[in-house]
């Protein structure tokens, strides 16, 4: 079994900020699947190559990620290998995406929880840059402002084709 979850926060208010994409990226990913309540996370089930794959979006917002990451990998004992996150990233030009293997949280929040609850930073992610204070919007903004708001037009364009990119890397069958 595999676990795909993106991250974001829930709500209509945060619907295409920044802080979002992972949502966006799952929302595709899952095409019309529906999401169901369970364990503070929205969870769809998908056939992914030939293996049954779990896609969360986690209902905690973003700081406490990892309750609802935890919930899933613990219950269904997914091994950290078969987990991937895919979330926004503030240290990436925008809509530039980077797959790793596993890595630190930098400064995502999000990150720094699924990492403290699974007790491991050995797992699949995906980011997706959000980045472009200085170049669309004021470098001086708070970053907790920036994060949480929404794209312009300009940005929304390329962040629409990341998102695009993004599913296409997840429906590769991982190593």
């Amino acid at each position: 079994m595999k676990l795909i979850c993106g991250l974001g926060n829930p709500g209509k208010k945060y619907d295409n900020t920044r802080h979002n994409v992972g949502f966006a990226v799952v929302d595709l990913l899952v095409d019309g699947s529906e999401f169901k309540e369970k364990w503070n996370a929205l969870v769809a089930e998908l056939e992914m190559h030939g293996e049954k794959t779990l896609v969360i979006k986690p209902l905690t917002f973003m700081n406490l990620s990892g309750q609802a990451v935890a919930k899933f990998v613990n219950f269904y004992k997914i091994e950290s290998q078969d987990i991937i996150i895919v979330y926004d990233d503030i240290d990436l030009p925008l809509g530039e995406l980077r797959f790793r293997e596993s890595g630190g949280p930098g400064t995502h929040n999000g990150m720094k929880s699924i990492i403290h609850e699974l007790g491991t930073q050995d797992f699949p992610r995906l980011r997706v840059g959000i980045e472009s204070r200085g170049e669309t919007a004021p470098e001086q903004m708070d970053l907790a402002a920036f994060v949480l708001a929404p794209f312009s037009k300009e940005e929304a364009e390329i962040i629409d084709k990341a998102v695009d990119s993004a599913v296409a890397i997840l429906k590769k069958p991982l190593a």
